[in-house]
């Protein structure tokens, strides 16, 4: 069993359909822990060393939040920027990380159409988050292709059941070791659920 972190980063919550639905699916196990840094962190002002036990407590990393601008929230950025040391997650002692995994949690307003070379936005979802993949690398932490929900502003209700069910499925699959099941340098551009 894998003990899976989910930071979660959404600075307007309370105006999602989508992860609200999400997170109201999220499987409840002593294998999954849900932090929320907009809650943690209201002011920014991040506790490094605590971010860091909380890695290290973990062995699957999951960055889960709305696309902004084809990235993260600015929450998110200021984590990565402050908890990824050098000598604690990279550089030549920094190997507090090695080993474990990093994927993505992505919703997009857009449709998938739309992220795909030659699409509305011209680039795919897992080409916006080369910064993640490489920050992964970095680190010496193994990255699996994000998963992600699209064309949210269109997701009837039905939908979002459907949804939010595909994304327990794939927490369990992450707490069940199912990333261990992929290719160490996978292509594939999406996670698909399990």
């Amino acid at each position: 069993m894998a003990r899976v972190l989910i930071l979660f980063t959404h600075p307007a919550l309370q105006k999602s359909r989508v992860h609200a639905r999400l997170l109201a699916r999220l499987p409840q196990s002593d294998a999954v822990t849900l932090h929320d840094l907009y809650e943690a962190y209201p002011d920014f002002l991040i506790d490094v060393g605590h971010e860091q036990s909380l890695l290290e407590a973990h062995d699957v990393v999951v960055f889960q939040h709305p696309f902004y601008w084809y990235s993260t929230p600015p929450l998110l950025k200021q984590w990565m920027d402050l908890v990824l040391e050098h000598g604690w997650a990279y550089g030549s002692k920094g190997t507090a990380l090695h080993g474990k995994w990093l994927t993505s949690v992505v919703t997009a307003g857009g449709g998938g159409d739309a992220y795909r070379t030659g699409g509305y936005n011209r680039f795919t979802v897992r080409d916006f988050l080369k910064p993640i993949e490489q920050t992964a690398a970095l680190c010496g932490m193994r990255y699996a292709p994000p998963w992600v929900v699209f064309g949210t502003h269109r997701l009837r209700p039905e939908d979002l059941d459907r949804v939010a069910i595909e994304y327990a499925r794939l927490i369990e699959w992450l707490a069940a070791d199912g990333l261990e099941t992929l290719e160490p340098s996978t292509d594939v551009d999406l996670l698909e659920t399990p």
